[in-house]
């Protein structure tokens, strides 16, 4: 393996990694810190929604300009951030078979809200799965476009680690560090 590649891999690693961590705060620690969630005083309150699409119509049904407004920022969050789940795997993975992909999305996405319900730190939602769901798709198909554009695995992965380098740090830093939330 050549230093070039030996320097892809350790970026693409490395913000993978990064990325993860920003995941474990915005899923697990945007509402209570890591004191808190193991506090005997905090009051725990669990939310569960098992019925397909019902957060989502209740956030379109909503008449107030805020409820649309945080009802947006839930859907498209919940989406833009299994984007780049769905596209690091598809780098990672040796098996690149799109169901193969999507299941192993499913299952961490049902563990997420799994882990959310249990622990009472956010709303174990149906619809979080979907969106979860269709966002890391949406990653596996920019992995797919990446392919066909420039058929050439070692180019896409170049093309991959630009990205992550050009946009992926900025985003991950900005979230990790700038933005106020718990930790």
């Amino acid at each position: 393996m050549n230093k070039r590649i030996r320097l892809q891999t350790v970026i693409l690693y490395g913000v993978f990694i990064c990325y993860i961590f920003l995941l474990i705060k915005i899923l697990f620690l945007s509402r209570v810190s890591i004191t808190e969630l193991f506090s005997s005083q905090r009051t725990v309150v669990r939310s569960i929604n098992l019925i397909p699409f019902y957060s989502i119509s209740e956030f379109i049904s909503g008449s107030s300009a805020n409820l649309k407004k945080f009802a947006f920022g839930n859907v498209a969050g919940n989406i833009f951030i299994f984007i780049p789940f769905g596209l690091y795997l598809s780098v990672f993975k040796k098996n690149k078979r799109v169901i193969d992909n999507l299941l192993f999305i499913f299952i961490v996405s049902l563990f997420v809200e799994l882990i959310q319900g249990l622990l009472g730190i956010g709303t174990a939602d149906i619809d979080d799965i979907i969106l979860n769901g269709l966002g890391g798709w949406i990653g596996i198909i920019a992995y797919k476009c990446f392919r066909f554009i420039l058929r050439d695995e070692k180019k896409v992965h170049t093309a991959i680690t630009v990205l992550s380098v050009i946009i992926g740090l900025p985003v991950i830093y900005y979230y990790l560090f700038m933005i106020k939330m718990k930790f």
